[in-house]
């Protein structure tokens, strides 16, 4: 692998990749963690099923490189493909999701906290980190998508409506109601 091509933007990437193949590992390296994080997040728990999720995202990135559309951000394109290679493998397993939370949890709840203008909108800071996973497992699923990708994968809302391929007007009205919803539970 050139180390050339890890100093190149997402886009600038793509276009090289699809004249040398060889250059895709530096996608791979790029996004690996990041997706991983994400997969783990929306609920699936065990390594060899995530490794599985990813790799299957992976292929499919490759193979649907050319129909990328570059008006759209690659990292909201990759994020769907994941989003929706999730999905399918608790459709195809029949589970329900079961969010995971990481040590950040904290500091990411902080920051939910912090976009509410009013008194009467903050949370109690000190609530737990599981009880938030339980509240985040409780919320629709519409709501813990947008919540995850916005406050835990730090997606802003044109990100979010690229990969949930749902208006930007959706996708600030389901953060809010979100928001809402789990503060109800908390």
């Amino acid at each position: 692998m050139d180390s050339n091509y890890e100093n190149l933007s997402d886009k600038e990437l793509v276009a090289v990749i699809l004249s040398n193949k060889e250059a895709f590992s530096v996608i791979i390296s790029r996004y690996e963690a990041l997706l991983r994080r994400y997969i783990s997040r929306l609920g699936v728990r065990d390594k060899r099923d995530i490794e599985d999720i990813l790799q299957n995202s992976f292929i499919k990135v490759y193979r649907f490189l050319l129909s990328f559309d570059d008006s759209f951000s690659f990292s909201s394109w990759i994020y769907r493909i994941v989003h929706n290679e999730t999905y399918d493998f608790f459709r195809l397993k029949k589970r329900k999701p079961e969010i995971t939370l990481e040590d950040d949890t904290e500091q990411v709840f902080l920051n939910i906290e912090s976009d509410h203008d009013g008194p009467d909108e903050l949370f109690d800071k000190n609530i737990d980190k599981a009880s938030i996973q339980n509240a985040l497992e409780s919320l629709d699923k519409k709501y813990r998508d947008v919540l995850l990708l916005r406050y835990f994968e730090d997606k802003d809302y044109r990100q979010i409506s690229d990969i949930l391929q749902i208006p930007e007007g959706t996708v600030a009205t389901l953060v809010h109601r979100g928001k809402k919803a789990l503060k109800s539970f908390l």
